[in-house]
């Protein structure tokens, strides 16, 4: 029950499921709802006053098989009765054998005494047997004890003859003495209602009873095992001349309709059955008119529906977020032209989805000239502190010149390399496409070319090699690194190389998190380098700013090593290494 749920709740949660489609047609289903409920209303009415035809159709029935066969006993009482003065004599057998020879109701004729002996019978045929013979001694029976104590007719079932019926007269003398009985013995076969009778519900059954409710005969005894308290409730019923209708489950356990009367005075009951309509029977009454005709109304004005709110609203929502999604990747030059044709709320939808494409397309080419008008602006501006910085760095160079101190000299000199870097920076930026950030690769290899071509004219030669990962920096990361290189590569230029030469490598490489910039000489080592001076200060401020490390190593082959190691800046790379 979980799997179940949950699989239903996932496809619930389906955007099919949950679109304008779906609940239209829900909504839509919901409101012709009433058309199948009115008919299955309508049906049901018809069903139960159906159901009550066929009660009344089965008491009808059974009262008038009950009239058929009372007519026969009525008969068969009036022969007795016309019997019954003649007295005993030598040709009492004869007449009685003839009477039922004639008579295919009857299947023996008896006579008894006053004190219930045998006077005479009419003889049994090879083929009836003992089917026709009744006891020689009735005088035990309660049928002749009935008779003896004052009652006129008398009906009961043959003791010794199998599905037979004895209908018994009182025999009087002149002035109302018992005088015997006559007896006549008629199968119950000849009660027993017809079944094939087209006012009969169909599967009707049919059953004589006694008084007592047992089955005398029946041609489906199943149908008839019923509750013993109820059978002896609608005996009572029908001896008060009232209908004996009731519903009961036979021994197969199926539910029955019952129709009882009277037979025949106090001692023989009718009982028909039918079959009580099932469940779906009512579709069987008129399955067409009464589920099939507004099943296929309510499928068509739902089909209908749901067509319709495809053709006029769905395809129409569905054109407009396919412009959407155009606007949405960055395309606003299309038009909803096409929502021309359709209903008058989707077209002002289209309109209005036009009017925001064109006010976005002017909004971004607006910011678009402002942003090309502002790059330009920052480019001026980069190639104008560029231009600055250069002015500054020819002025302390013409100051340098002009300055015989050695000291004042050098500091010159390292301050003028400063703003070369610095300046360098603003060249980079103003010449690259992006002028809020620049190319490390580029920017380091441009740098120490420069340094390096600066004191090429004063001293022995030094050459140099640079390798570096291309990563983007942004200016306030870039000037810090810069200033760094810078104060190495004087710090290798004054005690690596000074009057002596040598090679200067630059390494820059990008571990993930960290960065790690080398500036490795292949002077002297460490023996003669300054530890407390302004560079090394410089250098240690600069690794600071960066939130990293500054550190002098000895060299494996001989000089010396200056390493920062930094966090990686969180710059997007750029689209050559990208691509």
């Amino acid at each position: 029950m979980v799997r179940f749920g949950r699989a239903w709740g996932l496809k619930l949660s389906r955007p099919s499921v949950q679109g304008i489609r779906f609940r239209m047609g829900l909504a839509m289903a919901v409101a012709l709802l009433p058309i199948l409920m009115l008919s299955a209303a309508q049906t049901q009415a018809e069903f139960q006053r159906q159901a009550e035809d066929r009660s009344i159709d089965l008491q009808l029935a059974a009262e008038r098989s009950a009239a058929d066969a009372k007519a026969r006993i009525d008969s068969t009482v009036v022969l007795l009765q016309a019997l019954a003065p003649e007295a005993s004599g030598f040709y009492c057998e004869p007449r009685l054998t003839a009477l039922v020879s004639r008579l295919d109701s009857l299947s023996a004729l008896h006579r008894y005494s006053a004190t219930g002996e045998p006077v005479c019978a009419s003889r049994s045929s090879p083929q009836e047997g003992a089917a026709s013979t009744l006891s020689a001694d009735v005088r035990g029976q309660d049928w002749y004890q009935r008779l003896r104590n004052g009652e006129d007719v008398v009906m009961a079932r043959a003791p010794g003859a199998a599905g037979s019926l004895i209908i018994a007269v009182r025999s009087e003398r002149p002035l109302g003495a018992f005088q015997g009985a006559i007896a006549a013995v008629i199968p119950l076969t000849a009660l027993q209602p017809d079944i094939h009778d087209p006012a009969l519900p169909p599967g009707a059954q049919s059953a004589v009873t006694d008084a007592q409710g047992r089955v005398l005969i029946s041609t489906d005894s199943a149908a008839f095992v019923i509750d013993s308290a109820r059978a002896s409730t609608w005996i009572q019923e029908a001896r008060q001349g009232k209908a004996a209708l009731f519903e009961a489950r036979d021994s197969r356990g199926r539910r029955h309709v019952y129709a009882g009367t009277a037979l025949a005075g106090r001692d023989l009951f009718v009982l028909l059955s039918a079959p009580t309509s099932g469940l779906l029977s009512w579709a069987r009454l008129n399955p067409i008119g009464s589920f099939l005709m507004p099943l296929a109304a309510w499928l068509v004005a739902f089909l209908a529906v749901m067509l319709l709110s495809e053709r006029v609203v769905i395809r129409w929502l569905v054109y407009l977020e396919r412009v959407a999604a155009i606007y949405a990747r960055g395309r606003f030059s299309v038009r909803p032209v096409q929502a021309e044709h359709a209903p008058t709320e989707i077209r002002s939808l289209a309109r209005t989805l036009g009017a925001l494409g064109d006010s976005i397309t002017t909004r971004d080419k607006a910011l678009l000239d402002s942003l090309d008008e502002k790059d330009a602006l920052m480019r001026e501006i980069h190639h104008r502190v560029k231009n600055n910085l250069q002015i500054i760095s020819s002025l302390l160079s013409m100051q340098q010149r002009a300055v015989a101190d050695p000291a004042a000299r050098s500091a010159l000199g390292d301050t003028r390399q400063r703003i070369t870097a610095l300046a360098l920076i603003y060249r980079t930026l103003y010449q690259s496409e992006d002028i809020r950030e620049a190319d490390s690769r580029t920017f380091l290899t441009e740098l120490v070319g420069q340094l390096i071509a600066g004191e090429a004219m004063r001293g022995p030669l030094v050459t140099s090699s640079v390798e570096a990962d291309a990563i983007i920096i942004d200016p306030d990361r870039l000037a810090p690194v810069a200033l760094w290189l810078v104060e190495a590569v004087s710090n290798a230029q004054k005690h690596a190389f000074a009057g002596r030469g040598g090679d200067l490598q630059v390494r820059f490489r990008v571990t993930g998190p960290t960065s790690v910039l080398e500036v490795q000489d292949d002077g002297p080592g460490m023996a003669d380098r300054d530890t407390t001076g302004v560079g090394r200060t410089l250098m240690n401020a600069f690794a600071k700013q960066l939130r990293g490390q500054a550190e002098m190593l000895e060299a494996p082959g001989g000089g010396s090593i200056a390493r920062l190691t930094f966090a990686t800046p969180e710059a997007p790379k750029p689209a050559a290494a990208s691509a």
